[in-house]
């Protein structure tokens, strides 16, 4: 494919999604042809186990604007987002799921605000139909929890739906933290931008990829990688507790020593150190957190492997870190 010819590259993750996948391409295709420029459909297999890719190969002999890129397992939907970002050469770049939720013809507004000079352009939910309350809830606690935590402005109400430019692509494509949180990184880089509303709807068929196990670990990615102030609670908690001790310390000594109220009891012993273990053990647990991010760093694997890819990832589209590695070797 003549990459002076793509215009606009539209990323989709895809794990288990043969249910809805076909719908999507339809969908997407008929939005992107309004545009009259060159596009390209970039579908990331993110380890399904399902017909997925037999679905998108049998649409790719018959239409020469998908490209598929196969990983060997699951490494996760953030990682996917980057691998369609490493091979995308479109001069403007959609991210995009597969299940619908996100009416794929809000790309053509995002598509007018880019034109505007907007060099990033998030969708910005008014609604979000067919999730629970509880669902609901803790999205909005997160995004507000996320923002009071950290310096970078990152937006509320917010996904992964969003238009970046192409320089906008090439910065996020140096930066190799393993942990990734795309959208928050995006915030961090800069550049001008704004948001377009639109109403998220249900999926469209098939299950959430994001059970409450995955979006605890999608939370904690946010936050350990955009704040070191649970690090800081840790240390003022640490220290509440030690001034706390130490005034207890001398209450108990003065009470043995002027008074004949103090009693042995072993319920009282065991429940200030059954408290004071538990906070010192959750104070580990948030170290712990961050030290574990810092080993990831520190092996250097690769985010993701391929097993198989249309297209390749040309000298001219190589990160600066990588191409600094090459020239060394």
């Amino acid at each position: 494919m003549n990459s002076t010819a793509v215009t606009y590259s539209v990323i989709v993750p895809m794990y288990n999604e043969e249910e809805v996948i076909e719908h999507t391409y339809l969908r997407l295709s008929e939005v992107m042809k309004q545009t009259k420029a060159g596009f390209e459909l970039i579908f990331v297999n993110d380890g399904s186990k399902d017909g997925t890719v037999q679905i998108i190969e049998k649409i790719k002999r018959n239409d020469s604007t998908v490209r598929l890129i196969d990983f060997s397992r699951n490494f996760g939907h953030q990682i996917a987002i980057t691998a369609g970002m490493d091979y995308a050469q479109g001069q403007a770049i959609v991210v995009i799921d597969a299940d619908l939720q996100d009416p794929p013809e809000v790309i053509l507004r995002m598509i007018e605000k880019w034109k505007e000079g907007y060099e990033v352009v998030y969708g910005k939910r008014q609604k979000r139909k067919g999730e629970t309350l509880f669902k609901k809830w803790t999205a909005m606690m997160f995004y507000r929890l996320l923002r009071s935590m950290t310096n970078v402005e990152i937006p509320v109400d917010t996904g992964d739906f969003r238009l970046i430019d192409r320089k906008v692509c090439d910065v996020l494509r140096g930066l190799k933290e393993k942990n990734r949180f795309v959208r928050g990184l995006i915030s961090w880089i800069g550049f001008r931008q704004t948001s377009v509303e639109y109403v998220r709807e249900e999926r469209f068929a098939g299950e959430t990829k994001y059970p409450l196990k995955k979006m605890i670990k999608f939370a904690l990615d946010g936050i350990t990688s955009f704040s070191y102030k649970p690090l800081k609670i840790a240390s003022y908690v640490g220290f509440a507790l030690s001034l706390g001790g130490f005034i207890y310390l001398l209450v108990v000594i003065w009470q043995r020593l002027f008074t004949e109220t103090t009693e042995s009891g072993w319920a009282s012993i065991i429940a200030i150190n059954l408290i004071f273990n538990g906070i010192i053990l959750m104070i580990l647990g948030v170290i712990g957190e961050y030290i574990g991010r810092i080993y990831d760093e520190s092996k250097n694997r690769p985010l993701y492997i391929i097993r198989h890819a249309d297209g390749s990832i040309t000298q001219e589209q190589q990160p600066a870190a990588e191409l600094e590695k090459l020239r060394n070797e």
